[in-house]
């Protein structure tokens, strides 16, 4: 399978090892294969018996074709077994007659990203291996809060890799920094920036695009690469964990072969709700793809008149990996519905204004596969409680998409199936959960987490127990301007 860049239709195309190495293509799209592969209702029976990482396997190995069998069958063993995914990986749970959960943070840190990077370092040790790369590989990471924990614990001590992560200091839940600020490993770094995390993801792309940086990091040996979903090699796990869902909805009885299943993601950087499109391309069942957002409602109004503007008010919420304005990945459903050159030209017109707005005809298309809803601070607390009456202890990011589809129900009167991505652990924002549900304020964050427990009769999820009492090892601040020089140093420059 060969991939190019969403902003250039006639290459320089590259084996899936090379995108994945490289993250980013030259001219700062994203890398996209060229076909989507099929899947047949056949195939989905016959997934519908295996485990997880056989499933994972199976459906990576249709786009990472210079990847073998046996290599991705090893890796997605070794990413997804008992040890990292106790009781197993993306589990279903009903929320109530109508809502399945797809509960995606039973890994090591508690959050949807592990799915993708527990595996994705995997790919990289093999990309460097496969590309013949001497170098070592930095991965820049710009994070709203969980794909920085993630990302560092998938890729601690991992050979000829280094991995920096930067966040916004004031924009990530207590426990989410604790758990950069404490992370072990020899070739991690962790830097706080005075600034939101468009802030940080936009610095992230100017280091990658300036030339001088990477000539800089190639002279010592260094070459860059990027964990963030950007890069095709933490966005196709994720396409597999959509597929494996509507197996397992299938094998409960909880719908039948066939049958046609709306998916709910909260979304923030597009990336989870791109890979439920492209299972949905690749011929699984999936009905209308409902995109839940937080206040920062940028997706919402380009679902609903067709224009994406990034220039308006940043808010911090209660839900933080959502509180996002550039939605990077969005970029990839304008190269798939409507090809290179437009999704170029809209990339130009939003990086020069900030602005871009679709046609009426295109708009059109675009509906047809995605609604969006959003939900304030208010309709998120109320979610929190409407979702643990009805025996589901949600986090806010979950909550945000139960908001969504309770919504979509009042407004289109539908009483199928819904599947809902649950991106994350209650206990990693356990203090609004806290006081969402009882009407209290916690004595600490960190106190929160036992308080939240002793209300809700659950355990704490056991990476985050005694998180409070670890070793902070990072616990620098720089503004978005000096985030290049802290590149160059972590890398001994």
């Amino acid at each position: 399978m060969l991939y190019s860049s969403t902003r250039s239709a006639s290459g320089p195309f590259v084996q899936s090892a090379d995108a994945i190495k490289r993250g980013l293509a030259p001219d700062g799209g994203l890398y996209m294969p060229a076909e989507i592969p099929r899947i047949n209702e056949d195939e989905l029976e016959e997934l519908a018996r295996l485990p997880y990482p056989e499933r994972a396997a199976r459906i990576l190995g249709k786009y990472l074709t210079d990847y073998t069998e046996e290599e991705l069958l090893a890796d997605c063993r070794e990413a997804y077994g008992e040890e990292r995914f106790p009781g197993g990986a993306a589990p279903l749970s009903d929320i109530d007659g109508n809502t399945v959960a797809l509960e995606l943070w039973h890994g090591p840190t508690c959050a949807f990203k592990d799915m993708a990077l527990q595996i994705m370092p995997r790919l990289l040790s093999r990309a460097l291996r496969k590309t013949g790369e001497t170098k070592t590989a930095l991965i820049l990471v710009a994070t709203s809060g969980d794909t920085g924990k993630a990302a560092l614990e998938g890729y601690r001590d991992v050979p000829q890799t280094k991995i920096q992560v930067f966040y916004p200091a004031d924009g990530v839940s207590r426990v989410q920094k604790l758990q950069m600020a404490t992370q072990t490993g020899n070739n991690v770094n962790v830097t706080a920036i005075r600034g939101n995390f468009d802030d940080a993801q936009t610095g992230v792309k100017r280091i990658f695009s300036d030339q001088a940086i990477r000539e800089k990091l190639g002279q010592a040996g260094v070459i860059l690469s990027s964990a963030n979903s950007i890069n095709w090699g933490r966005l196709a796990p994720q396409i597999a964990y959509y597929v494996s869902a509507y197996c397992d909805m299938v094998t409960s009885s909880r719908i039948g072969m066939g049958d046609v299943v709306d998916v709910t993601v909260p979304t923030g950087n597009f990336g989870n709700i791109f890979a439920a499109y492209l299972a949905k391309k690749m011929g699984v069942p999936f009905g209308r793809l409902i995109c839940a957002s937080n206040r920062n409602d940028v997706l919402t109004e380009f679902f609903a008149c067709g224009v994406y503007d990034r220039n308006r008010s940043f808010h911090t919420t209660m839900s933080p990996s959502m509180d996002i304005l550039i939605s990077s990945n969005l970029e990839r459903l304008l190269f798939v519905k409507f090809g290179a050159r437009r999704c170029k030209a809209l990339m130009d017109q939003l990086a020069s204004t900030g602005t871009y707005a679709l046609t009426h005809e295109e708009l059109t298309a675009i509906r047809a596969d995605f609604v969006g809803y959003s939900a304030d601070e208010e309709k998120t607390g109320e979610a929190i409680r409407l979702a643990w009456e009805a025996g589901y202890l949600a986090d806010p990011h979950t909550a945000v998409g139960y908001a969504a589809i309770r919504a979509d129900r009042n407004a289109r009167d539908r009483s199928q199936k819904i599947l809902l991505a649950s991106t994350a652990s209650p206990y990693k924002f356990a203090a609004n959960v806290f006081r969402c549900l009882s009407g209290k304020e916690a004595a600490s964050d960190l106190l929160a987490l036992r308080e939240l427990s002793a209300l809700t009769s659950t355990p704490i999820p056991v990476p985050l127990q005694g998180i409070g009492e670890r070793t902070v090892r990072f616990t620098g601040t720089v503004a978005p301007a000096e985030m290049p020089a802290r590149v160059l140093e972590f890398a001994g420059l």
